[in-house]
């Protein structure tokens, strides 16, 4: 039988439980339920892209002739590879690093950006929508892209998330534990006050 959610505090997914996320975001009762990263199959590409720039930087030094030229064109070849591994291999998995799902008790906590950080919230009690999308490969995975819709035209797209479906049942069960926002109460209108000299109406 699955924990109830009000009793279950703090759960860490595998892809962010060896980072905290910042204690100061968090008002002074808002506890963690689950803080994700992206799946790690998105950074495939990016080590791939380490891996090949270093590959082709050995040959280079091995081929390329011990002189003046081949001195140039192994700098040349460094160059090329040190951009191309900065560009397409360590700053996506800088930018994979620095991204957080986080959903609290009272509400859904997006932040990313390696330079300039980007932080969005979304309380709970202000989402009437959300969707789950899962291609072919995020079903062998387990992955899947999940869009949150709040009142005010806010939305939030939380892509590559582990475990989507029980990130999405999560998310449903803590929607329906928060506190609804209470509505507005109509003004009483007062009844007429009635003077000692006022006639009954018969």
């Amino acid at each position: 039988m699955a924990p109830n959610i009000a009793s279950r505090r703090v759960t860490s997914c595998t892809y962010a439980d060896r980072v905290a996320f910042p204690a100061e975001v968090l008002s002074e009762q808002e506890e963690v339920v689950l803080h994700l990263r992206p799946h790690g199959r998105s950074v495939a590409g990016p080590v791939l892209v380490l891996l090949l720039t270093l590959a082709a930087l050995v040959m280079a030094w091995v081929l390329l002739p011990d002189n003046e030229g081949g001195r140039i064109g192994l700098g040349l070849v460094a160059a090329i590879m040190l951009y191309h591994g900065v560009r397409y291999g360590a700053y996506p998995l800088a930018q994979w690093r620095s991204t957080h799902y986080v959903l609290t008790d009272e509400r859904i906590l997006l932040q990313e950006g390696v330079f300039a950080r980007e932080r969005r919230d979304l309380p709970l009690n202000r989402v009437n929508d959300h969707a789950l999308t899962q291609s072919l490969l995020d079903r062998i995975f387990g992955t899947g892209t999940l869009v949150i819709d709040s009142i005010g035209e806010q939305s939030a797209r939380l892509t590559g998330v582990p475990h989507a479906q029980r990130v999405q049942t999560t998310l449903y069960e803590l929607i329906e534990l928060s506190p609804q926002e209470e509505d507005e109460e109509e003004p009483e209108t007062p009844e007429p006050r009635r003077g000692p000299f006022r006639r009954p109406v018969s």
